[in-house]
């Protein structure tokens, strides 16, 4: 009896797990988009991420392999520990396959790297951080939209060509402003300008008088602003209050068209920057920004954009590989171009960067805007293979011969 006992024990088990299994097959394919709702990237990823993600779900049909697709979302508070926990939940007890977004390159950076053991899909449209495709690469990584390097490329450079020689960093007390500031200074320094100094503020900071007081105090010509959503735009509200702006150029390395908005015209106008998206770039922008617009009521961003050709480039490798085997997947989309209404002829490096032309703005004025959103002035067009970092450069470890 005993043995008998064991033996339906064991059979239990195994019915257990074999029905576990089978609701996971049979189930909906999850993509996660873990972002920040409530906070200071907010406007930039947010909700708005979730509705870009679900009109590449829609477009694509809303199945995959005979089995339906769910957007799930979680709030990761901008905390690393927090965005951890929602990741390894959905990756071990919800059946997530893909995570999405995460617009906060401390929280990234854990959940590239519980991706990586785990060998599943991590499509990087929010971060920033260059160490993605650098030291912290994974098989199953992608950094899909913009990169710190890329920014600081295009922002800094057409800063020094235009004649701007000195330079003092404000920057976010976190890995996004570190790396931000780090591959600036190497492009200030290979154009023979000077570094006057620097400074760091924590995250979500209301108060930047101090900082900006040392900056002022530095003479600098341009004060150079490594932060972005909500501290980028106090910071320039609070410049411009102090008279800053009167003797010293303000620049952003990172800022989206959201954070433009809600500046206004009057405050953001002159300011130079670089974005891998503008909804009024051409008419395929356009098209899909008016559909975004009519759900959301907001001027989408370029993680907006960014997640929706993630999750199409994803699904359309899920369905020409028959399977959602992470490394597999990966491979795939590696192997096939991308071409979507923001990306043309893009192709995905070895090491999980996205090499796509980025795009050299300066927002207008409110004389200049005719429009609802009508923001920027396109100066130049920067080809992917000029605006990114070279893998030999970023030292991916994926690329090591053995």
């Amino acid at each position: 009896m005993k043995s008998c006992g064991i033996s339906i024990g064991a059979f239990g088990l195994a019915l257990t797990l074999l029905t576990a299994q089978a609701i996971a097959q049979d189930g909906p394919v999850k993509l996660g988009v873990l972002t920040d709702m409530s906070s200071l990237y907010a406007d930039n990823g947010g909700q708005g991420s979730v509705v870009a993600a679900q009109m590449a779900v829609d477009d694509f049909g809303g199945q995959v392999l005979g089995r339906s697709i769910q957007i799930v979302a979680g709030d990761h508070q901008n905390k690393a520990d927090v965005g951890s926990t929602i990741a390894r939940r959905w990756l071990e007890n919800e059946n997530v396959e893909v995570i999405l977004d995460v617009p906060n390159s401390a929280v990234a950076l854990a959940v590239q790297g519980i991706t990586r053991d785990k060998k599943k899909l991590f499509l990087a449209t929010g971060a920033a951080t260059s160490r993605l495709t650098g030291d912290e690469c994974s098989p199953t990584g992608i950094h899909w939209t913009y990169d710190t390097y890329a920014l600081s490329q295009g922002t800094t450079r057409a800063m020094s060509r235009l004649g701007a020689s000195s330079w003092f960093f404000v920057s976010v007390d976190y890995s996004l402003g570190a790396q931000l500031e780090a591959d600036s200074r190497q492009v200030i320094d290979a154009m023979g300008g000077k570094i006057r100094g620097a400074v760091k503020h924590p995250i979500n900071t209301p108060d930047f008088s101090s900082f900006l007081l040392q900056a002022q105090s530095s003479k600098a010509d341009v004060i150079a602003l490594a932060d972005s959503g909500g501290d980028f735009i106090n910071a320039v509200k609070q410049a411009g209050e102090f008279g800053i702006t009167q003797r010293q150029k303000l620049v952003g390395l990172l800022v989206f068209i959201a954070d433009i908005h809600s500046l206004g015209l009057q405050s953001a106008q002159g300011l130079m920057l670089s974005s891998a998206f503008y909804w009024d770039l051409n008419d395929d922008t356009r098209a899909w920004s008016k559909r975004f617009i009519a759900k959301t009521q907001k001027v989408p961003t370029m993680i907006h954009a960014g997640t929706y050709g993630a999750v199409t480039h994803y699904l359309k490798a899920v369905q020409a590989a028959g399977t959602l085997d992470g490394p597999t997947v990966a491979a795939r989309m590696r192997e096939a171009p991308v071409n979507d209404f923001m990306t043309k002829n893009g192709r995905i490096r070895e090491d999980g960067r996205l090499v796509r032309d980025m795009y050299l703005f300066r927002v207008k004025s409110p004389e200049q805007s005719k429009y609802k959103f009508d923001y920027y002035e396109l100066l130049a067009t920067i080809p992917g293979d000029e605006a990114f970092r070279s893998m030999e450069q970023g030292g991916c470890p994926l690329l090591k011969k053995p």
